[in-house]
């Protein structure tokens, strides 16, 4: 869109005293472009003034229009839920991860249908949701934004109820019903509603702080969210013997099988989300120190000594125009962590000598990474996971590839903390390798703890059983 601009530049006020009053007039700049707006009372022009540097140092669109940011809108009542929209994902768009701005964005998409205060000139379907998410919630590309998306975006920006409309609780219930509805019309998933509720509850609070609504009109609708499980399928948890058939399914796998293997044995030894493992550093690993055999001279690997993965950081893969580095993976601090704060997991020895193995035959990227692409750029989640789904096909019985058995990367992730519960290895031990809380960790892997119940029985069947009667003779 061409009537944006992010070049602000913000002037000392201007002061004027006249015979009976004085007048301070704000004085800023957008794009080739001066405006002045006058106050009687200096309090006023500061707090103006105190709001327009607030947005450009936010990095906020200007409307080239009106001198004012584009998140700021048509004044009260009238602003429309579109240009409400592209406000609200503005003000979110820099304390968020790549990940949540895309999903903002999707959300916001899903219930603009709702919204449409007339059906007249309304564009294709699948090219108004292409604008708006592409450009439209997009912060990053609005500005890059192709004529005919400019045109329908426009459109929207016209024929969009306005934001007060969300009081009348019919026109609230629909758009909470669009939230929950994927295109083709079915019902989305349970955990796609609640986001998509959760995001649209938010961005109506933000409409009450801007005080376009008294109060949040999601609150004074009755809505029960849809039944979802936290806990692990135990379907889907592979043993160690069908793990390790699965990594020499990817090994045998030409040209980029060998390399990938190292990748996907991380996840399932050391319970690493994949987004974890693309991002591994050399300098994460500490390897034990080779050994040397006194008989031969030659340096081995030892038996039975245990390495480390020491990291911090994670790489999501979501999309180079949701990233503020033009990257298609988000670098950012571990999930559910401090920004800084580092995750200790232990290397056990079968996980050492593939690592060894790998590094040996493979080295790492040119930006120290040990898990690439074939020519040495970042993984890409396309690549292992069709590798996984090979492997899948070539490990497993016809059954079992058609069951829920590893059927995603990130089940891997599952096996090794089922293992290590299944293990006796303490809960809160187990947390802190695999990154949740205690509580977070029960909950998720609860059914996937075997003996547990039997192990209650017999203490079930102790408590109950009949105390023997004593012997006649005694």
């Amino acid at each position: 869109m061409d009537n944006i601009t992010y070049s602000v530049r913000i002037f000392k006020t201007e002061i004027y005293k006249g015979a009976k009053v004085t007048t301070y007039k704000v004085r800023w700049q957008t794009g080739p472009k001066r405006w002045k707006k006058p106050f009687r009372i200096k309090a006023q022009a500061a707090s103006f003034e105190a709001e327009l540097r607030s947005a450009a140092s936010r990095g906020e669109a200007f409307d080239l229009t009106t001198g004012q940011p584009v998140s700021w809108g048509r004044v009260g009542d009238n602003l429309s839920w579109y240009d409400f929209c592209v406000s609200y994902v503005d003000m979110k768009w820099k304390d968020s991860s790549a990940h949540h701005r895309a999903n903002i964005a999707w959300a916001l998409v899903t219930v603009m249908p709702a919204m449409l205060a007339t059906d007249r000139g309304k564009p294709d379907e699948l090219a108004m949701r292409t604008a708006l998410r592409q450009w439209g919630f997009n912060a990053k590309q609005r500005g890059n934004c192709p004529d005919a998306a400019a045109a329908i975006l426009r459109w929207l920006a016209r024929n969009t109820k306005p934001v007060a409309a969300l009081a009348d609780p019919a026109t609230m219930r629909a758009v909470l019903g669009a939230a929950g509805t994927l295109l083709d019309g079915s019902t989305a998933a349970p955990s796609t509603i609640r986001r998509n509720r959760t995001i649209l509850h938010n961005a109506l609070e933000y409409a009450v702080e801007r005080r376009l609504l008294t109060r949040n009109p999601v609150k004074a609708i009755k809505w029960k969210a849809p039944k979802t499980t936290h806990e692990v399928d135990r379907r889907c948890v592979v043993n160690h013997t069908q793990a390790r058939q699965l990594l020499a399914a990817v090994r045998g796998q030409t040209p980029s099988g060998p390399r990938l293997a190292a990748f996907f044995a991380v996840i399932y030894y050391t319970a690493l989300r994949p987004e974890e493992a693309v991002n591994l550093r050399k300098d994460n690993i500490t390897l034990p120190p080779l050994t040397r055999n006194d008989a031969t001279g030659e340096w081995e690997e030892p038996a039975d000594d245990w390495g480390e993965l020491r990291f911090c950081a994670a790489a999501t893969e979501i999309g180079a125009e949701w990233t503020d580095t033009g990257s298609r993976h988000d670098h950012r601090h571990l999930k559910a962590r401090a920004r800084g704060e580092w995750r200790h997991v232990p290397i056990p020895p079968p996980l050492t000598r593939i690592l060894r193995t790998h590094l040996d035959r493979f080295g790492t990227g040119r930006d120290g990474r040990i898990f690439t692409g074939i020519h040495g750029g970042e993984l890409a989640s396309i690549t292992y996971r069709r590798a996984w789904n090979k492997a899948r096909a070539a490990a497993l019985t016809r059954a079992e590839y058609a069951s829920p058995l590893a059927r995603r990367v990130y089940d891997l992730r599952h096996a090794c903390v089922s293992t290590w519960l299944n293990g006796g290895v303490a809960p809160a031990q187990v947390a802190e390798w695999a990154g949740h809380s205690v509580a977070v960790l029960l909950r998720v892997y609860a059914k996937c703890i075997d003996g547990q119940d039997q192990i209650a029985k017999r203490r079930i069947e102790e408590a109950l059983r009949e105390p023997e009667e004593p012997d006649a003779a005694d």
